[in-house]
């Protein structure tokens, strides 16, 4: 497999087929890729809500019906959906869950190396809770490296993908029960196989030249 070549044949799918489903075991390798997806220090503040059945993904399309409509048909007709929700706030127990879970897994050599790994999480997590007091935002960025990787992974797997912020979070939220947990809908991604009505898989890619998009220095 050539990643490359993968990255260039990806493209946003338009129109799902239905009838076909994504394997169980490919959708494990991608929730596995979330799992593994970086994150500043290490802090995860994301959670996915993966629809599989009729009646999960209906609870995501109630999110698109007013406003968002042309995204309806992606959600309906896709294998499987993936909400990508964010962590809200940086508490303190959030932040003490991570280190237990470093230190389950055998992150840290001794006591020392574990009171430097929280107080480098600390630092900058209080660099935006309290200096830019955009904890949320910067959460958010963590989200986006996490819908990256699933998009490249699902690339490499052959699986089609559409990224989507079209929906109303408020709505999204509430049928999920994610706010309840501490999270709120940052982006909606389908996944499946494209019909023959995916026009977008007919064009060719666009891009930049090289010259606009890099500096060597």
């Amino acid at each position: 497999m050539n990643i490359v070549e993968k990255a260039a044949q990806r493209h946003t799918v338009k129109a799902f087929d239905p009838e076909r489903k994504v394997p169980d075991e490919i959708v494990a390798q991608l929730r596995l890729l979330l799992r593994l997806a970086p994150s500043s220090v290490n802090s995860q503040p994301w959670h996915f809500v993966i629809a599989a059945t009729d009646e999960g993904k209906e609870k995501i399309v109630r999110s698109a019906e007013a406003g968002f409509a042309y995204n309806v048909p992606k959600i309906r007709q896709a294998s499987h959906v993936i909400v990508l929700a964010t962590r809200t706030t940086a508490d303190e127990a959030y932040l003490d869950m991570l280190l237990a879970q470093e230190e389950r897994d055998g992150r840290f050599v001794n006591a020392a190396a574990k009171q430097s790994g929280r107080g480098a999480r600390t630092l900058f997590t209080d660099i935006h809770r309290y200096n830019l007091k955009d904890v949320q935002q910067w959460y958010e960025k963590q989200t986006y490296l996490a819908l990256g990787t699933l998009l490249l992974g699902a690339a490499t797997l052959d699986v089609g993908a559409t990224p989507m912020e079209g929906f109303n979070a408020e709505v999204l939220d509430r049928e999920l029960g994610l706010r309840e947990k501490g999270y709120s809908a940052t982006v909606i991604v389908s996944l499946g196989y494209s019909s023959g009505e995916d026009f977008n898989a007919r064009l060719p890619k666009s891009r930049l030249p090289d010259e606009v998009v890099f500096t060597d220095i």
